[in-house]
């Protein structure tokens, strides 16, 4: 088997950045057509993305409405009793109480769409920048879609299918699905190597459950990073947690891997799991952990994992350009900071109600969280660990992710 050298371009938005530039300047090239980076903000409680700047003030540019079809959707839905009671379910458990309408997107490279999942509806959507309109659907197998991935050219978009355990692998032109994979339960983060070879799958089990005491883990299925060939899709390795954390003797932790972030070198992938105030560090090469950190406590937060909005205490971890720092969402701790890679010893706590997600600014300078208990997203800068500013956005931002429209856009009408 080939050596598999895992890059941080689909985990870090900065990395983003990086895989949507290329194509784009290409694009815009044979166009003549000017591109301008944005920041994508899913707001998913609300079926919104807001555009904002993606970097200096951050100030908003427009908003996309990302259910244009909702009508339509909720039609097929109450007809069909299965998708109903799944639907109803995805509110009452992992939507606390809400309909999940958006979770992740990635414009095209040319700027013309943004594609977008939507859990509740079980689909991925192409839409058009400049109308808001449906360029094309693709449901997805199972009853909800997940996180997303784009791959280094800009061409393919890999999505998780979460009920099915599946990813499905989509050309992003045209919604055709190139291939697919199975994977653990719940298949959760999806990473494309840098040079488009590997996609990298974690799948986090059953977040929605009560059954949480460590004694209890068994229960949350099978956790793992599955990892396959780009091309053929067919899994080439798998890395599993689970003895890992046993040899530290780490037993009552969670196995679970949320986001993800690999180190600039390759070297190093550094995770956050369920429960757990903090993030490991795991050395690919020793396929060993090699270094824990734990963050500190916020004293007015529950320790009762039940109370943990679907098992993440802390969920939102990205890294600086340069790979010297990273930045941590502590979700459950109200707060999020700034962590030196070197010696582990975080920065200030910035106050951030219930951060869900942590991204790099296109600049490189910054770390950008969504709040989704205060509908902001916060710049936090990465050499001081200080708060920026704060710029108010829709009904419970989750994902952020960096990508490009006309250099003239504005809102379409119908969004």
């Amino acid at each position: 088997m080939p050596a598999i050298r895992p890059r941080h371009l689909c985990s870090v938005a900065a990395a983003l950045a990086l895989t949507v530039t290329a194509p784009a300047t290409a694009t815009a090239a044979d166009s003549s057509a000017a591109l301008r980076e944005v920041m994508f903000v899913g707001n998913n409680w609300d079926g919104t993305a807001d555009v904002i700047k993606s970097s200096g003030d951050f100030a908003r540019i427009g908003r996309i409405n990302v259910i244009p079809d909702k009508d339509e959707r909720m039609a097929e839905i109450n007809a069909n009793p299965i998708k109903w009671i799944y639907f109803m379910a995805i509110r009452n458990s992992v939507g606390e109480g809400h309909d999940q309408f958006v979770d992740d997107m990635y414009s095209t490279p040319d700027g013309r769409s943004v594609v977008v999942s939507r859990p509740s509806f079980a689909d991925v959507v192409s839409l058009d920048l400049a109308t808001g309109k449906v360029n094309w659907r693709f449901a997805v197998s199972g009853y909800r879609a997940d996180h997303m991935a784009i791959s280094p050219d800009g061409k393919r978009v890999a999505v998780s299918a979460s009920t099915s355990n599946t990813v499905h692998v989509l050309d992003i032109e045209t919604g055709k699905e190139l291939g697919k994979f199975a994977t653990g339960d719940k298949p959760h983060e999806n990473i494309f190597t840098q040079d488009g070879k590997y996609i990298y799958n974690m799948a986090i089990g059953d977040v929605n459950t009560q059954t949480d005491a460590p004694w209890l883990d068994w229960t949350k299925g099978d956790r793992r990073i599955t990892v396959v060939d780009a091309t053929t899709y067919q899994q080439v390795k798998v890395i599993d947690m689970r003895p890992k954390l046993d040899a530290l003797g780490l037993n009552d932790y969670s196995d679970a891997v949320r986001p993800a972030v690999f180190s600039p070198d390759e070297s190093k992938l550094y995770f956050q799991v369920s429960f757990f105030n903090g993030f490991f560090e795991y050395d690919l090469a020793s396929d060993r952990i090699t270094r824990t950190k734990t963050l500190p406590k916020n004293p007015a937060t529950s320790d009762d994992r039940t109370s943990f909005v679907n098992d993440s205490r802390h969920h939102g971890l990205s890294m600086s350009p340069d790979g010297s720092k990273l930045c941590v969402a502590g979700t459950m701790d109200d707060y999020a900071t700034v962590v030196n890679r070197s010696t582990l010893q975080e920065g200030p706590l910035v106050t951030a109600s219930k951060p869900y997600w942590a991204t790099v600014s296109g600049d490189g300078k910054s770390c950008v969280v969504s709040e989704s208990g205060t509908d902001q997203v916060t710049a936090i800068d990465f050499a001081t660990g200080r708060k920026q500013v704060s710029v108010p956005v829709g009904d419970h931002p989750q994902r952020v992710r960096l990508g490009h429209v006309a250099a003239n856009w504005t809102s379409p009408s119908a969004g």
